[in-house]
């Protein structure tokens, strides 16, 4: 009898024992997740909306940041007080092509009184949802850049593809003076980069959405020229009728693109989207506008995204024959676009990142994101535009991946928020994307080899 209570006695104890490891463990991970998610609230209180961002504040938190990891940290100003923060983990391997990490730190201004909770003070409510300006777009990534490199490091990994990170300024203005001006600098030349990840989108359902490619941005604004005349006059080619007319040309245009979408014949990313977003006419008085004259001029100004798979040259000639034609007074020269990206990249290819067997990069991260419990979707052309335009202009593969899942889309909307429990599990994608990347050896192509993806 004693025994068998004597082995009772230590099954007891064992069962106690793996009872408070479990209790310790769980401590450790929940004040892990706490110190994870304090970090990302602090990143996300640091005011950089455009036009007045708060760089030298980011900076210095990204410096900081990059110090209690040991990474490496530059930080280079192509242009005055816009600065690059650049972060570099060395692999055992320096002479294989690198991997990018891109970010950008500024965010789009927000309307602080249409928010139910104030845009930068990163307020986490009772769902676990994190309401901030930035939490989609797209700070979260460049900190689950840097807490994915944090448990690597903390698990002993060792990169043999040295690992970049950078931090860009000004994406939602265009990015000319941060990723463009990076991209062309001999420090980018000098870093050897194979492969740049930058950001996707928040998708609604399980999938998380990749993007390779996407539609390049024509800001345009054209402008009619007439006669003016007294406001109950009735005569041809008058600056509001000319416009008119384009303005309908365009909008049969933009229906026939938009019938395409909504029949699932196409995404959006593969059509043209066209978007009127100012019209300015009329002659202004004290009270408003002088009601009972015809102004001689009249303008609009169209936000158009051309995919890669377009023409250029077919919708340019559209653009100056059919919605601005110079035989109804209009004035529209091509010249006259604000922003037009090319949809080609230097060597005159599609900007696009294959998505077959070429590109061993995009079925690794199909690979690393399945390791990680992980689901993606069909690979998309982006419908906006991203720095990513700037590494493929160079024939670089870059592609677009934000891990959020189950996630409504609310970049640049009221009330942006993210997910804790999805952030934390975008890190562990992150973890597994980063050691995969960096622990391939089989592929190192020079730059002219590596245009061809």
């Amino acid at each position: 009898m004693e025994p068998i209570l004597r082995k009772t006695s230590r099954a007891s104890l064992l069962q106690l024992l793996f009872f408070l490891l479990s209790i310790t463990q769980l401590f450790d991970l929940t004040k892990s997740s706490t110190e994870i998610i304090s970090r990302f609230q602090q990143y996300l209180r640091i005011n950089t909306a455009q036009p007045y961002p708060n760089y030298s504040q980011s900076t210095q938190f990204i410096v900081s940041q990059a110090k209690t990891l040991g990474l490496e940290s530059e930080t280079i100003e192509f242009v005055k007080a816009k600065p690059v923060v650049l972060l570099k983990w060395p692999g055992k391997t320096p002479n294989l092509p690198s991997i990018l990490l891109n970010s950008h730190t500024d965010v789009v201004p927000a309307e602080h009184h249409k928010w139910v909770h104030p845009p930068f003070q990163a307020h986490l409510d009772q769902d676990g949802n994190l309401f901030a300006r930035g939490s989609q777009d797209m700070k979260c990534v460049g900190l689950q850049y840097l807490e994915a490199i944090r448990g690597l490091k903390e698990s002993g990994f060792k990169p043999d593809r040295t690992v970049y990170l950078s931090f860009v300024p000004d994406e939602e203005i265009g990015g000319h003076d941060g990723a463009e001006r990076f991209a062309e600098s001999d420090k980018f030349q000098s870093m050897n980069v194979g492969i740049v990840l930058d950001e996707g989108l928040a998708s609604p359902d399980e999938n998380y959405r990749v993007f390779y490619a996407e539609r390049c941005p024509w800001w345009l604004v054209i402008k009619a020229t007439g006669a003016p005349g007294h406001g109950s006059k009735l005569y041809d080619n008058s600056a509001m009728e000319n416009l008119l007319k384009s303005i309908e040309s365009i909008r049969r245009f933009r229906a026939a693109q938009f019938d395409m979408v909504k029949a699932g014949l196409k995404a959006e990313g593969e059509v043209v989207s066209v978007n009127m977003v100012f019209l300015k006419a009329g002659t202004p008085s004290p009270t408003g506008f002088v009601m009972n004259l015809q102004p001689s001029e009249a303008e609009a100004g169209f936000d158009i995204r051309v995919p890669p798979t377009t023409d250029p040259e077919y919708l340019e000639k559209r653009l100056a024959e059919e919605w601005a034609p110079s035989s109804r007074n209009m004035t529209f020269q091509l010249g006259q676009f604000k922003q037009k990206v090319p949809v080609h990249d230097k060597f005159g290819k599609p900007a696009v990142t294959a998505t077959d067997n070429s590109n061993p990069w995009y079925s690794l991260l199909e690979e690393a994101v399945k390791k990680a419990d992980g689901k993606v979707g069909k690979p998309e052309i982006f419908p906006a535009s991203t720095d990513a335009r700037y590494f493929r202009h160079r024939g670089l593969p870059a592609i677009g991946f934000s891990p959020m899942a189950n996630t409504p889309i609310l970049l640049h909307d009221h009330n942006e928020f993210l997910n804790q429990a999805e952030y934390l599990k975008g890190i562990k994608i992150y973890e597994s994307i980063i050691k995969t990347y960096a622990s391939f050896i089989g592929y190192s192509r020079d730059e002219e080899s590596r245009a061809e993806l």
